[in-house]
């Protein structure tokens, strides 16, 4: 796709971007996102309770800044993104530079052919070096199996954050999740409200600066709970 002819069209997309203590990577990932917002996306930062100045430099960078008093968890911050977001079209983006918005346009594209909920896969497309650990490499993949054998489905990469989905048929998904297992509940949401699902291949970078703020032990278990309650109730 011609990325001009992309830029020329006015979107009516919202694009989500959860942030705790980003300050040096925000700058970078809201000006690579300026083309964007020329051709009518809002950019829309949640800052979760950072301790440095992630709301001022996005602020500085164009970006709406909605901020927390104290830091809620990923989980939250995306659930408020879709309450607040004025587009039918949802994307969700890291604060933290991995993910290139330069493949906006591919699940923005795949949502206008008729999916409901997209996923950048990493494992379909390009994992550059450092842009995960080992240890996650296997666990993600673990997971992803484990969801796709669960709830029948065929899912590569259930842990990427990347996404975009129809804010009409996520907003009433009775989401519980406040932190980093928010992927894995909207997911299996999206499995058992029947929407379509697409994956496309997505390239991922190391982070521009810093280190995660996830727990894996606590996470791990967090995504393991998810998927017994989900497989044991109906909505």
């Amino acid at each position: 796709m011609d990325l001009l002819d992309f830029y020329s069209e006015t979107m009516k997309l919202s694009i989500i971007i959860p942030c705790f203590n980003e300050e040096k990577c925000i700058g970078l990932v809201l000006r690579k996102l300026d083309e964007f917002s020329k051709s009518g996306a809002e950019i829309l930062i949640i800052d979760d309770g950072s301790t440095d100045n992630t709301a001022g430099v996005a602020s500085k960078n164009g970006g709406k800044v909605i901020t927390h008093s104290t830091n809620r968890g990923k989980g939250i911050s995306i659930r408020e993104g879709i309450a607040f977001a004025k587009h039918e079209v949802i994307l969700f983006l890291d604060g933290d530079g991995q993910d290139d918005p330069a493949d906006i346009p591919k699940l923005y594209r795949a949502i206008e052919q008729g999916a409901d909920f997209v996923i950048g896969s990493r494992w379909l497309g390009e994992l550059r070096h450092g842009a995960i650990s080992k240890l996650n490499f296997l666990v993600t993949g673990m997971l992803s199996t484990l969801i796709s054998v669960l709830f029948k489905t065929n899912i590569t990469d259930s842990q990427a954050g990347f996404r975009c989905v129809r804010k009409s048929k996520v907003k009433d998904f009775r989401l519980r999740a406040e932190g980093y297992d928010i992927e894995t509940e909207m997911l299996i949401k999206a499995i058992k409200h029947k929407l379509r699902i697409v994956e496309v291949p997505v390239t991922r970078s190391k982070r521009l600066q810093g280190s995660t703020k996830m727990k894996r032990l606590q996470l791990g278990i967090k995504i393991l709970s998810h998927m017994l309650r989900e497989l044991l109730i109906h909505n």
